[in-house]
């Protein structure tokens, strides 16, 4: 009998041999079973579907959940940190609420006037002391203004600015992206995790987890090397193959920050799989991690002591874009000729052991990369405030016609502004994408640690656009806090909601808000580039008259779209209801969607496809 019985226990072990065989279904994780057991009174965590609202765990912030609490207000009789007690108290009575430091906190510096979120702290348990720095003001992290000009003192500019620039893949990396995005392409990790399955315990979902983790790492190894492929198929020994499985998932991360347009489909399920695999069951069972920082420019430089090369006044040279827009095709090659002179002299400068010429050059290669990043991305913000403010009056409209007031109920709209308030409320819109997006690989990157965080668990959860992972991003938000601080100091005044939805129904995760404000160049680009064609539309006859029939002039076609834009992509509509939108900070791009779903029934939609407009999901 005890013969009968030993293989049939040595079967049920939770290993990982036992988690790849035939009889997975049977298996249960030992240091979960209890907690099964227990479930109808134990609150839910982690993974499970939904999550009891619970408040928030002593000596954290009432409002985030997530930060050490620094500040207790009198009034509101909660606790909060300093982040957060800014953007609550910003204005209105609450501006005059009173304050205690709570004990504990040997420092603390919360302006009553919260026209700063600058705080120091002593009680040295939030780690990330970088990031602190960065809320703490402009005085210690200065702003990241344009690149310095050519021949200017570049000072620090790029050194700050390297630390979250991604290093440009190699032709051999490509090679493995093009297999991690083969493998991503066909699996169904997504569709078979993040599901309620009803009847599936918790403990038997961590094991289908596992089975899928382990099955797309087993394929990339095997397309990659059949002999290494076919020792992991005999000995399933992962951690052997720990380095690999890190850089090719690194390669796709990578990729994705330097190109958003690329793995629209496969980041999504990239992400979740490394969120997944951070897990402590996954992580026990694997004996690894997948998870690797990313390769940035400034850490390639700081390993082989070459930082220096970021200090070159010559890298503004090496590293700047060429245009050739209304330029002779002399002057452009004159730069071209110059760039590249630039280029071999840093490489042939900072070139040594371990750093050759080549690694110097895809290092100031990647740093074009980012200034075209900026171009593509942040420039269009740039125009539009400059078509606002040249077309537009602060205070008063020049013409009834193209006023920019707007009215709820009227035109799909839902809030009411004079001229003079939308003209402040877009212009302080148009200032904070901006600022988002000058400073979006920072955001991605600190997006990406809230993902893979270890310490932050998600929940599954129905937001009423399916099933997504809700989890809290706690470094994200924080920088937010700090974009939105000083996008409000540089509009001065401040029109409608601070507030900014993350890890909700809104916005479920950094993930989703990545996608969310990276998509923003998709909106304006279309708009700005029709703007400019349109005069050239009017050098031909034909669609010069019918220009001249419908708006009167060019002029008058460019200030309809214009006033068009600015009043109902900017209405706080585009919700199901009154409180997913509004002029709260993701409801203001809420609305601009809104805007671009509707352009098809405007009277000034032939005017877009004279222009060669194709759609805001297009190629410009």
């Amino acid at each position: 009998m005890e013969n009968d019985t030993k293989p049939a226990e040595s079967g049920s072990t939770f290993s990982l041999e036992n988690i790849l065989g035939d009889n997975h279904e049977a298996l249960e994780h030992p240091g979960l079973k209890q907690q099964e057991l227990d479930a109808p009174t134990t609150a839910a965590q982690g993974w499970d579907e939904e999550s009891a609202n619970r408040p928030a765990a002593e000596g954290f912030c009432v409002e985030c959940e997530d930060q050490p609490a620094q500040v207790s207000c009198k009034n509101c009789e909660d606790n909060y940190c300093g982040v957060c007690f800014a953007a609550q108290h910003r204005k209105g009575t609450r501006k005059q609420h009173v304050t205690t430091p709570l004990a504990g906190i040997s420092t603390m510096n919360v302006e009553k006037d919260h026209n700063s979120t600058s705080m120091t702290t002593a009680d040295g348990q939030n780690s990330d002391a970088e990031l602190d720095l960065i809320a703490a003001g402009s005085s210690i992290t200065p702003f990241l203004g344009a690149q310095p000009a050519v021949g200017a003192n570049v000072g620090e500019w790029f050194v700050e600015r390297s630390k979250f620039i991604p290093l440009r893949l190699t032709f051999n990396e490509r090679k493995y992206l093009r297999l991690l995005e083969a493998a991503l392409q066909v699996s169904e990790y997504t569709d078979r995790i993040d599901t309620l399955g009803f009847g599936l315990s918790k403990a038997k979902r961590i094991v289908h987890q596992i089975r899928e983790l382990c099955a797309i790492l087993s394929g990339l190894v095997l397309s990659a090397d059949y002999k290494l492929g076919q020792e992991l198929f005999t000995d399933r020994d992962f951690q052997r193959n720990e380095e690999f499985y890190q850089h090719i998932f690194e390669l796709g991360r990578r990729h994705k920050i330097m190109n958003p347009d690329k793995m629209r489909t496969t980041y999504g399920k990239l992400i979740y799989l490394l969120q997944d695999s951070q897990s402590s069951e996954v992580k026990d069972m694997l004996s690894f991690s997948c998870v690797k920082p990313t390769k940035t420019v400034y850490s390639v430089l700081e390993k082989h002591d070459a930082l220096d090369l970021l200090r070159d006044d010559l890298i503004s040279v090496a590293t700047k874009e060429i245009y050739a827009d209304g330029r002779s095709r002399r002057d452009v090659q004159k730069d071209i000729k110059s760039k590249e002179r630039a280029i071999e002299t840093l490489a042939t400068r900072y070139q040594r052991e371990g750093l050759n010429q080549e690694q110097v050059r895809q290092c100031l290669y990647s740093i074009g990369d980012n200034h075209a990043f900026l171009r593509t991305n942040r420039d269009p913000c740039e125009r539009m405030i400059h078509h606002l403010k040249t077309y537009f009056h602060p205070t008063q409209a020049k013409d009834p016609k193209h006023s920019l007031a707007i009215r709820s109920g009227k035109g799909g709209a839902r809030l009411s502004h004079d001229h003079a308030k939308q003209y402040a409320y877009v212009l302080q819109s148009l200032t904070l994408w901006r600022e988002i997006l000058h400073d979006m690989f920072r955001l991605w990157s600190l997006a990406e640690q809230d993902l893979l965080s270890d310490s932050v668990a998600y929940r599954l959860r129905d937001t009423g656009q399916g099933l997504n992972r809700v989890q809290a991003a706690p470094k994200t938000l924080r920088m937010m806090h700090t974009i939105l601080h000083r996008a409000q100091q540089s509009v001065g005044s401040w029109v409608g909601s601070s507030a900014i939805h993350m890890g909700d129904h809104n916005v479920p995760n950094a993930l989703m808000f990545i996608d969310k404000y990276s998509q923003i160049y998709r909106i304006l680009l279309p708009v700005c580039n029709t703007l400019l064609h349109i005069p050239g539309l009017s050098e031909k006859p034909a669609l010069r008259s019918y220009i001249e029939d419908e708006f009167g002039s060019t002029d008058n076609c460019m200030r309809e779209i214009l006033s068009d834009f600015f009043r109902h992509g900017f209405d706080g509509s585009g919700a199901d209801n009154f409180f997913d939108a509004g002029s709260c900070i993701d409801g203001r791009l809420t609305s601009a969607w809104n805007w671009c779903a509707q352009l098809e029934k405007k009277r000034y939609f032939p005017v877009f496809l004279l222009t060669g407009f194709i759609g805001f999901d297009g190629e410009w």
